[in-house]
């Protein structure tokens, strides 16, 4: 696969009243065009600190961060949906064009389209409250697709979800990256969700955080979240991940 992205000893330190604190240490991987990239870790070891760097929401101290495609852009969902409760569906779908002066019609068009192709035609003109909360990601992941992003970031984007919620909405979410052949890198501390969805699998240290182990996820007859599950591998990769992670795991 193509590499779109290549993280090259990052790092980064926060200056605070008791002195310097050092966040991220040496940090280096890449990011292939299509890939599915989880990022497990202790709660408090740096992986939003991560995302906000690579979306350049913060300023790195040192280290590189290459893109190798021209003009590559970068999709961003957080944790909660952030819709805004007094606009329809339609208007917080499109909030992200409105923000980056791309509303066109064309556009406009285009999110139409995908809020059609994923089940939310009939709910264009209505309100956030009026939807599910796993209709609700839906529409926030359509808005973060209706820039055209080259790579999405997801920050725990099922955490607020219960867990059969939680399942239902992976597995959508899935299938809409796939059918859309998006490029992934998602943070998670569920390491089932991290098997079920990855291609990849990094996981990292405590703070100062550093890459412990990396995993190819090769599971047979790979399929959805939901079904790779039961595949016969998954508790091979569980115990794995469980041994790295040991207790950190929140």
């Amino acid at each position: 696969m193509t590499k779109l992205l290549e993280i090259k000893n990052l790092k980064k330190n926060y200056n605070t009243k008791m002195g310097e604190i050092e966040a991220i240490q040496n940090l280096s991987f890449d990011v292939k065009d299509k890939e599915f990239l989880c990022i497990i870790g202790s709660s408090g070891c740096g992986k939003t600190t991560l995302l906000n760097l690579i979306a350049e929401l913060d300023t790195k101290t040192d280290g590189c961060i290459l893109k190798y495609k021209k003009d590559l852009k970068i999709g961003y969902m957080m944790q909660v949906d952030c819709l805004f409760p007094w606009k329809t569906i339609l208007e917080n779908a499109t909030i992200g064009l409105e923000i980056t002066h791309e509303l066109t019609k064309e556009n406009i068009e285009y999110t139409k389209d995908l809020l059609t192709k994923y089940g939310l035609k009939d709910f264009m003109n209505k309100y956030p409250d009026q939807l599910s909360g796993g209709m609700k990601q839906r529409v926030a992941l359509i808005r973060t697709l209706a820039t055209k992003p080259d790579i999405l970031l997801l920050d725990e984007p099922f955490s607020a979800l219960d867990y059969v919620s939680r399942l239902m909405v992976s597995e959508d979410v899935y299938k809409i990256i796939k059918e859309e052949e998006k490029t992934v890198i998602m943070i998670t501390h569920d390491i089932a969700e991290a098997i079920s969805l990855a291609d990849r699998v990094l996981v990292l240290s405590k703070r100062p955080t550093r890459i412990k182990n990396t995993y190819d996820i090769k599971l047979s007859n790979k399929s959805t979240p939901i079904e790779n599950r039961k595949a016969k591998e998954f508790s091979y990769y569980y115990d794995l991940l469980w041994k790295d992670l040991d207790k950190n795991v929140n």
